[in-house]
């Protein structure tokens, strides 16, 4: 989930990371797998009468990853300090699995498995999305949510579109298009809280003298104001220091 939202990944693209791909020292990963779900053959020749997947002779007829769909989606992403030490955390757990089911671990290599080994298979995956979101009391949402959620902050905060494409993987500047409508209400609506904040400090500079006199006659804003404005918190989705940077 915090791959999800902190660096948009498609879910097949986290679950087809593996620890060649990441340098936790370095602080980046390389997306360059997806993966797959998996497809079987019968091994009965069809005599059980199941589906291909319940079969319990079944064989994988598919690997487990295959190269992203476009050239985009191979990329190198930097990965936030915070997510550095949870990946490292996640590496140390799954080692500790590693030692208690011994000799019945499966090697894979892969950042994201069973308990034995095994890459997680994306049904499994979105069943853990849902409990977490249960968990939190969050509306259920799709898995693919998250990225939509990575991609907005991301333009709210001002990063350059194209970064926001090298990040997310995008190939076309339509998709960061289709975020336009989302980002640009939201800008709007803190443009006018943070507007009410200034007609609000204002008034309480009216029929001030001195100083803030003299600073209103030059032009400035009053320092009161800039004070007011550079110690007050935020407003959600607004860009941190963006009240010190618009001085």
């Amino acid at each position: 989930m915090s791959i999800a939202l902190a660096l948009g990944l498609r879910q097949g693209e986290a679950l087809g990371l593996r620890w060649s791909d990441v340098d936790l020292t370095a602080g980046v990963l390389r997306v360059r797998k997806n993966r797959l779900r998996p497809k079987y053959l019968h091994g009965c020749g069809g005599e059980c009468g199941r589906t291909p997947g319940y079969c319990k002779q079944r064989v994988r007829k598919n690997e487990d990853t295959a190269n992203t769909k476009s050239r985009a989606g191979r990329r190198v992403i930097g990965v936030p300090d915070e997510l550095v030490r949870l990946l490292d955390l996640h590496r140390q757990e799954q080692e500790r699995e590693r030692v208690r089911v011994a000799q019945e671990w499966r090697e894979t290599g892969f950042v994201f498995t069973s308990p034995f080994g095994a890459p997680l298979v994306p049904s499994t995956d979105y069943d853990v999305w849902r409990q977490l979101l249960t968990d939190a009391k969050v509306r259920d949402g799709r898995l693919h949510d998250a990225r939509h959620t990575a991609a907005t902050v991301l333009l709210i905060l001002g990063v350059p579109e194209r970064v926001v494409m090298q990040i997310m993987g995008w190939s076309s500047t339509a998709m960061a298009a289709r975020y336009q409508h989302v980002t640009g209400g939201i800008l709007q609506d803190v443009a006018k809280r943070v507007g009410g904040l200034i007609r609000e400090v204002a008034k309480s500079d009216d029929g001030a003298t001195g100083r803030r006199g003299d600073e209103r006659a030059s032009g400035r804003p009053p320092l009161r104001l800039w004070m007011r404005l550079s110690t007050t918190k935020a407003p959600a989705g607004f860009p941190v220091g963006a009240f010190v940077t618009a001085r």
